[in-house]
């Protein structure tokens, strides 16, 4: 999982303003991110609303701890789920193609974000499994995208990412890095 053949994905947990998860993709050496609100969930029935935020280091995928008080998301950050994934394309309706060549993989990803739908399989401690993120039209503002799983033998109905609160990297609870 360490292999510098695979792209990482972390997704933070993130008490700021409001508790939020910060959904985030290496694509092209930075880490374009997502804020999702009420967290992802391996229950395809629920799509999660998944605002564009600004892309982060590379590096920043590593962090958890508190952001000081006076910066910019002030409070506490959770490495809540961290792991590799692998870019998909859709051939048919219903049917992707998973790309496991990086190069290949990479510039699916960056041709996918600039026309607003990116498809991908995580293999993270708690995600598994296919997803995509859909740019919306119209909905919820110009940065509003949805982050949707798909149909596979991942599924958990009503999973709910606030059940699950310890870090995958330190195995803290929220309460314990706050």
């Amino acid at each position: 999982m360490t292999s510098e053949k695979h792209l990482f994905f972390v997704v933070h947990k993130h008490r700021a303003t409001r508790l939020h998860y910060d959904f985030r993709l290496e694509i092209g050496g930075i880490m374009p991110s997502w804020a999702i609100p009420k967290g992802p969930t391996l229950d395809p029935k629920m799509k999660r609303l998944a605002m564009k935020v600004s892309d982060h280091t590379f590096s920043y995928r590593e962090f958890e701890g508190i952001l000081p008080e006076g910066s910019y998301g002030a409070g506490a950050v959770m490495i809540w789920d961290e792991g590799y994934y692998l870019p998909e394309v859709e051939e048919a309706k219903g049917i992707r193609r998973v790309i496991k060549e990086r190069k290949e993989g990479e510039k699916v990803m960056e041709e996918g974000l600039k026309k607003g739908e990116i498809k991908f399989q995580l293999f993270g401690k708690k995600l598994h499994g296919s997803f995509a993120l859909v740019k919306t039209r119209g909905f919820a503002g110009k940065n509003a995208w949805l982050l949707i799983k798909h149909n596979d033998e991942f599924i958990k109905e009503g999973y709910d990412a606030n059940n699950y609160d310890t870090s995958a990297k330190s195995g803290k609870a929220m309460i314990e890095i706050r």
